[in-house]
């Protein structure tokens, strides 16, 4: 947390700033809360904002992105519901995940091949959030 003085003597806590700018678009056709869950989650993915990282009171950032605060915790439910982040009582959202997506290069779709026995017709295996996946190759 960071203080803040003023000219009344009185310290003021600032929230610290844990995520890249958020940029919104009020233009654009997908929702404010799907645009803020969108970069959080992008963020929590690319390993930009580290597991454990608290993120911002869901008052703090509507005023900041001049949202409604139910915009934010709308957007906040989302984050948590792909387990991305968890309310702790008292703490407020830490994320808790910050895997980047699977690797889907060409060496990685090879691997995958060989895994499943190629040439064999159908391939079968479990992403990382435990779903069965198959690849259909004829």
């Amino acid at each position: 947390m960071f203080a803040e003085s003023v000219q009344n003597r009185k310290i003021h806590l600032r929230e610290p700033l844990s995520l890249p700018p958020i940029v919104l678009d009020r233009e654009s056709a997908v929702a404010l809360q799907r645009q803020i869950y969108s970069q959080i989650a992008q963020a929590i993915r690319n390993g930009t904002i580290q597991s454990g990282t608290r993120l911002p009171s869901t008052r703090w950032m509507a005023g900041l992105l001049g949202v409604s605060r139910n915009t934010v915790l709308a957007a906040y439910d989302d984050l948590a519901a792909d387990d991305l982040v968890r309310g702790r009582q008292g703490a407020g959202m830490v994320v808790t995940s910050s895997a980047p997506f699977p690797d889907v290069s060409l060496f990685a779709l090879r691997r995958v091949m060989r895994e499943a026995s190629y040439p064999a017709k159908l391939a079968a295996f479990t992403d990382p959030n435990g779903n069965q996946l198959y690849i259909n190759f004829s």
